[in-house]
């Protein structure tokens, strides 16, 4: 991308359009279940835009666009690198952040509504059966604390609850704190929605930061040069400038009101309950702005949580085992709750404690693999191969019970989960040996185009063989 290009959703669509990855539907698509239908569909093959989408009130002239992250390889694009060095990369930003430089006038700002009606003027899909109505879920929530003026970014379901409200599921992370800092001396926090943006700002936001570390900063350094940002109208938030919508709003002291249920990540709905409320004052966007949404469950809203998360695990667990060589958080696992890691193993101790460090590395995590070097980490096959293989569960499998979990994890009691760990690795000095694979000499080497006849082939070659 051109240093003097915006590293905005428009410029990352162009990029998918080159590539084939973006596909228009017809116009019209219904909010209500239909946009969120046909995404799930094409979620791990094409990015889609919606144009008029429409709604209870008839069609909108603002576009849906679903999966922008559609695999693995897209979220390399993203941040310009290959396949194998999106974990080096995020590794790289959380270390040497890039911190924003502001601006007085911005794209985002060309369009400003004072009278708030959210349904009225953007295209907020339902996505879920049971959903509890519209859902906005690809805003990065841009929350300021009021101790220290520090930002944070995060991304949270927000249930449209009025024309100028909205519920929200506030987890107990970095807003969450914010909020009760605000909360505590009776005031409102400072808050913004922010809609449409690249896809590095929705991934710097669900890094594991500390408490006072402003994402984008994270997000600066995934693109390579510091985000510009403006400060919203009503507020003293500042928001990426070249975003497509931004709503200004306030997280009210004291408040609560029915929220949910909703579908979440783990493929399950999660629960109605009284939560925080968000109360929009002004709603700003560029002219003919684009909406982005993410289906909720959908694979975007899996690897958008998953591949922050990897980044932050390996980190950590480098931190006291440098032979950690790669994690993964399976598919499978909703990208949350199965970790995979990958070690030269040194000690035949050594994968119960990577166990541990990794239950400690995030909450979320309620199983660990850990398999050695020869096994590849995004095949579920290898990854089951090794299991059956390599483990015996009197001897291999660690089991931690009253630990914290996920809120949204349906097994869960109210968030308190049980820990597994499973030592998939060879004893030392047994890889070479005893549990060598087998291998076929050659195997990888071969050329297809040069062994194979052309498309035709074997029909012609059976004929002749048959006929003879």
């Amino acid at each position: 991308m051109p240093q003097s290009m915006p590293a905005d959703l428009r410029a990352w669509l162009h990029a998918l359009e080159a590539e084939g990855h973006l596909a228009v539907a017809k116009a019209g698509a219904s909010l209500r279940h239909e946009i969120a239908a046909i995404s799930k569909h094409l979620e791990r093959e094409k990015a889609l835009l919606f144009p008029a989408p429409r709604g209870e009130r008839g069609a909108y002239d603002i576009p849906v666009v679903t999966n922008l992250l559609i695999d693995r390889s897209s979220v390399a694009a993203a941040l310009g690198v290959p396949d194998h060095g999106v974990l080096t990369k995020f590794l790289s930003a959380a270390q040497k952040p890039i911190a924003p430089v502001e601006v007085d006038r911005a794209p985002v700002q060309e369009v400003v509504h004072k009278d708030v009606d959210l349904e009225g003027l953007l295209p907020i899909p339902t996505h879920n059966e049971l959903d509890s109505g519209a859902y906005i879920t690809a805003a990065v929530l841009i929350a300021r604390s009021p101790e220290t003026g520090v930002q944070n970014m995060s991304i949270h379901r927000c249930q449209i609850s009025g024309p100028d409200r909205i519920g929200v599921l506030l987890l107990p992370r970095h807003t969450h704190a914010y909020y009760r800092q605000a909360e505590k001396q009776g005031v409102h926090l400072e808050i913004a929605l922010v809609i449409g943006v690249h896809p590095a700002y929705l991934l710097a936001s669900q890094a594991i930061a500390a408490l006072d570390e402003d994402e984008m900063g994270i997000a600066g350094a995934l693109l390579g040069r510091p985000t510009e940002v403006v400060k919203c109208l009503t507020n003293n938030v500042r928001v990426p400038a070249h975003a497509e919508i931004v709503l200004e709003g306030r997280l009210l002291p004291g408040v609560r009101e029915p929220e949910g249920p909703f579908g979440e990540f783990p493929q399950y709905y999660g629960p109605r309950a009284n939560r925080e409320v968000i109360a929009i004052d002004a709603i700003t966007h560029r002219r003919q702005p684009i909406f982005h949404t993410i289906v909720g469950g959908g694979y975007e809203h899996l690897i958008l949580g998953g591949v922050p998360r990897e980044a932050t695990l390996l980190q950590h667990l480098r931190r006291s085992f440098p032979n950690v060589l790669d994690v993964r958080l399976t598919r499978g696992g909703t990208c949350r709750y199965h970790l995979v890691v990958k070690i030269d193993k040194l000690n035949d101790g050594e994968p119960k404690n990577i166990m541990m460090g990794a239950f400690a590395g995030h909450y979320d995590v309620k199983q660990v693999i850990v398999v050695d070097r020869d096994v590849d980490i995004d095949s579920a096959v290898d990854i089951e191969w090794a299991v059956a293989t390599r483990f015996q569960a009197d001897r291999d499998l660690l089991v931690v019970s009253g630990a914290q979990g996920s809120r949204l994890d349906p097994s869960a009691d109210e968030g308190m989960s049980a820990k597994m760990g499973l030592d998939a690795t060879a004893p030392i000095g047994t890889l070479g040996d005893t549990y060598r694979r087998i291998r076929v000499p050659g195997e990888a080497e071969v050329d297809r185009a040069a062994v194979l006849q052309a498309p035709g082939g074997a029909k012609d070659y059976l004929r002749a063989l048959l006929d003879g």
